[in-house]
């Protein structure tokens, strides 16, 4: 019964992610469960600690988040990208989540310089620590395509966990990042969305494990929303390696993020930015 309850909850949040702009009404969604509207938004607000309204909030919001910080499109094409009926409702729920109207939000994020032209002045700092870590096991499910993609993989681990009692045998969080986006076309690109894995842990049936090695890691803790992200990796591989005397291995960079968008505010979402030290 509980997988049966797992596959239905894990094709809601597919839709919610694959159709941000489309009918997501609770009669909508109840559908897509096959159940009974009533008894459908009961069991997946006990499962998933949120409502399919809210979890419907937070997912488009968050879409648009990216869509803003990364590209220049008008806020008036991302409001209905993100199934806003108007750019006036879509600026009220923007501003309740991230305390700031959308174009305010663009500009603050990304920087718009590029990596390679910014001088040591226009990097926004941040602390860096160097740390002894050791070896990952990660429990998840690869993703290809643009990294803007992924938070739909995370989202049905987080179902998947919830419905089978797993995340007591979990660490946090990750994502592994393979591909740097800035060179590499966005259908190539891959990643992994994963659990860190407790050492006794064995890996849930139907997800794949990957290991990730042990050695010196550069700890940049990010504090916000995940679409600004960008700004401390400009830091990170723009002035803080180069400064630091250190040398990145030849290892993917992850991230573990210590909080939840489900249950916390966009401006203190923590997340851990990893690189592997030589």
């Amino acid at each position: 019964m509980a997988c049966s309850y797992e596959d239905r909850i894990l094709r809601v949040v597919k839709y919610i992610h694959d159709n941000p702009a489309g009918d997501l009404s609770l009669d909508r969604l109840a559908d897509v469960a096959a159940m009974s509207r009533f008894h459908w938004h009961r069991v997946f607000h006990a499962m998933m600690v949120e409502t399919c309204a809210e979890m419907v909030r937070r997912v488009r919001l968050h879409q648009a988040s990216l869509l803003l910080a990364q590209g220049t499109d008008p806020v008036a094409e991302i409001a209905t990208r993100v199934g806003y009926p108007t750019p006036q409702s879509f600026g009220r729920a923007f501003r309740a989540v991230y305390r700031m109207t959308p174009l305010a939000f663009r500009k603050q994020g990304v920087p718009l310089v590029a990596l390679r032209h910014m001088k040591p002045e226009e990097f926004k700092v941040f602390d860096v620590k160097i740390e002894d870590r050791g070896a990952l096991r990660l429990a998840g499910q690869h993703h290809a395509g643009s990294y803007l993609g992924i938070g739909a993989k995370f989202e049905e681990l987080a179902a998947t966990a919830t419905t089978r009692g797993f995340w007591g045998q979990t660490v946090a969080m990750a994502g592994i990042y393979f591909h740097d986006p800035a060179e590499v076309p966005e259908e190539d690109l891959r990643s992994f969305a994963g659990f860190i894995l407790k050492d006794e842990a064995a890996v849930p049936e139907g997800l794949e494990e990957l290991g990730y090695m042990a050695g010196r890691v550069g700890v940049l803790t990010f504090k916000g929303p995940y679409s600004n992200m960008a700004e401390a990796y400009h830091y990170l591989y723009g002035r803080w390696l180069p400064e630091s005397g250190e040398e990145a291995a030849d290892a993917a960079p992850y991230e573990v993020y210590l909080n939840s968008p489900a249950d916390t505010p966009a401006e203190d979402l923590l997340t851990q930015l990893c690189v592997l030290l030589k």
